[in-house]
């Protein structure tokens, strides 16, 4: 029996800064993975992270 595909999905965050900012002192982006409720979030979701290559908190982003 197949499962349907239910409301939760699986979403990736990425850091704003790190993607924008070319003179960072390190390599790489930072991400975190989590769930959102597909019913009651449409839009993409927006939340304030931890990034460890800008130490501080940036906004992280959802991503495709």
């Amino acid at each position: 029996m197949a499962k349907n595909k239910g409301t939760r999905l699986l979403i990736t965050l990425e850091c704003t800064e790190c993607r924008s900012n070319t003179n960072k002192r390190s390599e790489g982006v930072s991400r975190y993975i989590t769930q959102k409720n597909r019913r009651n979030n449409p839009e993409r979701l927006e939340l304030k992270k931890y990034c460890k290559h800008c130490n501080k908190t940036t906004i992280h982003k959802e991503i495709k």
